[in-house]
């Protein structure tokens, strides 16, 4: 290891923002990263534990010591190799993954754990500005062709890996441009497009053809690409909603988040909206209804679209400010998380469920509501009621979406709806068809979408070819 001592001399430095009153007046990024002499000190606290029980919290399996170490003695570009060899899109996941590794640091028993997420975003950006990420053209085909289903963070990270090693991959996205939840969930604030864009650039220098605007199902059948493939990977995602019926459900004004987020992403990169009806929170009473991360994005997206107030409703208890560390590390806790769109303006409501919305006109104008107990049912006098112009159901995704593709595909699905697939094969019960991603997991993080998308290649891999070089 580099610095013996690094963890007793350095302080863990936390990633700062621009500050709100000038981030919320636009959607660009809005982190300021540190500079590498500082980057360098915070990879000099890596510990390089015995047990390094931050490869336990990370999906896929990042080497984080020993490019900590590296970037400690400032060999960024092996830093680069070592990084890229575990995960395809370290500047996705330097971004938006809530870094579960920095969880299971063992700096993080006092709070103070190696700043992990910045260093990996630092190693990829200097990489990109270096030139070291050249498209990794195969120098021999395999003559097999693979259609690759979905193109979010699993279905690109599949079809990197397969193009990588021979094979004449196609992604078939219904979408105007690849990048799944990426593109058109996660606002600009939080990633920029361009970022995801030069991704997809280097898939198609290495050989990967994009099908764009094409939904598998109606605009092509899923028994033609059976036939005109050696494989098919169904990497969709989980896009069916979790709804609320309740009384008024019905009225103008109470949307599904994932029908707020899309315009907005649309509108910053100037794509059109195909004659939608424009949904803006400008000027207008906004509650949020559900607490992660897809709540969160409503929020900020809702203050800098203008919102007057924005309110988040939770059903669970407010969670502890600070874990208990004895029983919760080295795995995720369950904690009070505030994000960078909570700090922008937002009233947080904990243990409270939506009971109606009621309007006028056909049109929304208040939320009822009441408080819960631990059971999730309503207390007895604990009504009361929230002015609201605009909801946004952000309650999370219950499986993909059966109609069309899969319905027709016939293929086996779990108790909750997703396609089955185990993670050693990731084959379904249709022959030579696998799935991965949200749909086969269910909603998840990127870094496991990432991870699923890569086993699934070398699971398409080995079944094309009798074996495969691809890592696992």
């Amino acid at each position: 290891m580099g610095k013996v001592t690094g963890f007793l001399e350095f302080d863990r430095q936390e990633l700062k923002y621009q500050p709100a009153a000038d981030r919320i007046r636009h959607y660009n990024e809005f982190t300021l990263p540190l500079s590498e002499p500082e980057i360098e000190r915070q990879a000099a606290r890596c510990m390089e534990c015995g047990v390094p029980f931050c490869h336990r919290g990370c999906p896929v399996n990042n080497q984080i010591p020993d490019w900590n170490d590296l970037v400690y003695n400032a060999d960024y570009e092996t830093a680069s190799r070592n990084l890229h060899s575990t995960n395809n899109f370290p500047d996705f996941t330097g971004r938006i993954c809530p870094a579960p590794c920095e969880a299971s640091c063992t700096l993080n028993l006092e709070d103070t754990p190696v700043s992990i997420k910045q260093i990996e975003a630092t190693i990829v950006e200097k990489a990109w500005k270096e030139g070291w990420l050249e498209p990794q053209i195969a120098k021999v085909k395999t003559g097999k062709k693979v259609a690759v289903i979905g193109a979010g963070p699993a279905g690109l990270a599949a079809a990197q890996q397969l193009a990588r090693v021979g094979h004449e991959v196609h992604v078939y996205e219904k979408n105007a441009r690849a990048g799944g939840l990426l593109r058109y969930g996660i606002p600009d604030f939080k990633l920029d497009k361009k970022v995801v864009q030069r991704r997809v650039d280097q898939l198609v220098a290495e050989g990967v053809i994009f099908h764009f605007n094409v939904k598998v199902g109606t605009d092509v059948a899923i028994e033609t690409l059976q036939a005109e493939h050696d494989a098919v990977l169904l990497s969709g995602g989980s896009e069916k909603p979790r709804d609320l019926p309740i009384p008024g459900r019905n009225l103008s004004g109470v949307h599904f988040a994932m029908e707020f987020l899309p315009q907005q992403n649309r509108r910053v990169s100037d794509e059109p909206l195909d004659n939608v009806e424009p949904i803006l929170a400008g000027g207008k009473h906004v509650v949020v209804i559900g607490g992660g991360d897809t709540g969160s994005d409503c929020i900020g997206t809702s203050v800098r679209q203008g919102a007057l107030k924005v309110t988040q409703l939770e059903i669970m208890p407010r969670p502890p400010v600070k874990e208990d560390k004895l029983t919760t590390w080295p795995n995720w806790p369950m904690k009070l998380r505030t994000s960078s769109s909570h700090e922008e303006g937002a009233e947080r409501l904990f243990a409270v469920t939506a009971i109606a919305f009621e309007g006028k006109d056909g049109r929304v104008t208040e939320v009822k509501c009441t408080e819960v107990d631990a059971k999730f049912q309503p207390v007895a006098g604990k009504e009361f009621s929230l002015k609201a112009d605009l909801v946004l159901l952000a309650m999370g995704f219950v499986s993909p979406v059966h109609e069309g593709m899969i319905n027709a595909l016939g293929v086996d699905k779990d108790a909750r709806g997703n396609v089955k697939a185990n993670e050693l094969d990731y084959k379904t019960s249709v022959p030579k068809v696998f799935a991965a991603g949200d749909m086969r997991r269910g909603q998840s993080l990127v870094v496991w979408a990432i991870r699923e998308g890569r086993q699934a290649a070398r699971a398409i891999d080995e079944f094309l070819m009798g074996s495969s070089v691809l890592p696992r």
